[in-house]
């Protein structure tokens, strides 16, 4: 038996870099996975459902729907990355604006869709929710890696938001946990993804793995989580960085 064999799970942004090798993952261990993008378009043997996780109205009628259709939700993934077109711009120059817009959409929307589908879970006695975070939220930039790369930077909300949401998920871990429902987050390192070349050299050359990692290498973690494998872990933060922060 796959080890996520019909379970109804949920991942947000599911057509992105990181999401699409999630579902295609999740879809191989047997669950029946639901794709909540904005814009996205099935990649495979999901259910597709438009979904704004920045829009409470649209993330209740997504879960209205799941219930509908299913009767319960089993997993679910917080992976969208929602930020304003200003994003990555350097700390002197973000508009205080900009930094409360992004904190919105990516913090508080997590804990909205935790508020409406943790109590979901609670009430079936089971459930597991996974929340991905980054390694920037447990340790401090290096920005040696960003020298000579066109400008390229490290977002200040993006520590902000990800360090927060590590915690956060340790709160709802240890709020839920008598009903039997589990949250945890998984926190990727550096991820290929056409970078400028100086960019990956000087990060690779950090990383005791010498190399980027894939999205491919994030999935099983996440998939692990989600699955019954892991019934006794909740509250945990799963390191997936090629060892970048155990040095």
């Amino acid at each position: 038996m796959k080890s996520l064999e019909n379970k109804v799970i949920v991942v947000t942004g599911g057509s992105g870099l990181i999401g699409s090798s999630i579902l295609s993952r999740l879809i191989r261990d047997g669950a029946i996975c639901i794709n909540a993008d904005l814009n996205g378009v099935a990649l495979g043997n999901e259910i597709m459902k438009q979904c704004d996780v920045t829009n409470d109205t649209s993330v209740d009628q997504l879960i209205a729907d799941i219930i509908k259709e299913f009767g319960r939700i089993d997993g679910w993934v917080n992976n969208a990355y929602p930020r304003t077109s200003d994003w990555g711009a350097k700390f002197e120059d973000i508009e205080l604006a900009s930094w409360r817009k992004n904190v919105d959409m990516q913090l508080n929307s997590i804990f909205y869709i935790s508020q409406k589908v943790l109590p979901i879970m609670q009430q079936q006695g089971n459930g597991s929710m996974v929340n991905i975070a980054s390694i920037y939220g447990i340790v401090g930039n290096d920005f040696t890696v960003y020298e000579n790369t066109g400008g390229l930077t490290s977002p200040a909300a993006y520590s902000a938001i990800k360090g927060g949401l590590i915690n956060f998920s340790r709160y709802l871990a240890s709020y839920f946990g008598k009903y039997g429902v589990r949250i945890n987050c998984v926190s990727p390192g550096g991820i290929i993804d056409q970078q400028h070349p100086n960019f990956i050299q000087q990060y690779s050359a950090k990383v005791p793995l010498k190399r980027l990692g894939k999205p491919a290498e994030i999935a099983p973690g996440v998939s692990f989580l989600l699955s019954d494998d892991a019934s006794y872990i909740t509250g945990h933060n799963l390191v997936i960085d090629g060892g970048w922060t155990s040095i």
